[in-house]
């Protein structure tokens, strides 16, 4: 993440970017609310990436150097507060739970933003109120650090379907099993079934947005069949990928 721009203030607004475009690296002194009132939101850290679709909103700590690329038509509502003004106390990007009433409170709290009366402050008391009850979402895609994982990573980011095994895939990179198992609890925090899981979504939350056939998503992403791909996106999302929220 070259060229990072710093913006004191992280302003709130509302942005509308078409497919694709990106809003390169940077950072803010304040926090931020990052939401997507339609399309799909990648925020991306030298530490990982986060997708939020409809039904989430990504937190953004002061200080945290991020970008964003819009999947599908975007509508992104931003949200900004000062460092002193932390309702959830989390020091890293973290994905939040949307309700229908946050969602709500999100839109009419970035399209005024600079209002300053009474019965605006008492919509951003009621916002953080909310922000507080939100629960959070493991749906953080960790970068690796170790060359040999990387490799791999790099591998399966280019063809989420691939379905060869650990083994199978060390013995592309020149790596036991054992080591990268071990490599993936130490380095990013999970076992490698379950990354490979976050990949699959993140990359079937962007094909949604780009209004691609849910079976067609399924294939792409490497489940066997279109109902496995439905029941993983089911209980991490809380409803199928044909109700899925993009626009």
């Amino acid at each position: 993440m070259s060229q990072i721009r710093h913006e004191p203030i992280a302003p709130t607004r509302t942005q509308r970017l078409a497919p694709g475009a990106v809003i390169d690296a940077h950072r803010h002194d304040d926090h931020q609310i990052v939401y997507a009132g339609r399309g799909v939101l990648a925020v991306t850290t030298g530490a990982g990436s986060w997708v939020a679709p409809g039904t989430r909103a990504i937190w953004v700590p002061a200080g945290t150097v991020h970008a964003h690329q819009a999947h599908g038509e975007l509508e992104l509502h931003l949200v900004g507060l000062p460092p002193t003004e932390d309702p959830l106390d989390l020091d890293t990007p973290t994905v939040l739970a949307v309700s229908p009433l946050l969602r709500e409170l999100i839109v009419a709290y970035t399209r005024t933003p600079g209002d300053d009366t009474p019965e605006r402050a008492r919509l951003r008391g009621v916002l953080l109120d909310q922000l507080r009850a939100s629960p959070q979402q493991p749906l953080h895609l960790p970068t690796p650090t170790a060359p040999v994982l990387k490799e791999l990573c790099d591998i399966l980011r280019a063809d989420p379907a691939d379905g060869r095994t650990l083994a199978e895939l060390g013995r592309e990179v020149g790596a036991s099993d054992r080591t990268l198992s071990r490599l993936f609890r130490g380095d990013l925090g999970m076992t490698f079934p379950q990354w490979r899981t976050q990949l699959r979504l993140h990359h079937a939350l962007v094909l949604l947005a780009e209004k691609t056939p849910v079976t067609t998503v399924a294939h792409r992403c490497g489940w066997s069949s279109a109902s496995a791909f439905i029941d993983v996106f089911r209980r991490t999302f809380g409803h199928t990928p044909g109700s899925h929220p993009t626009g």
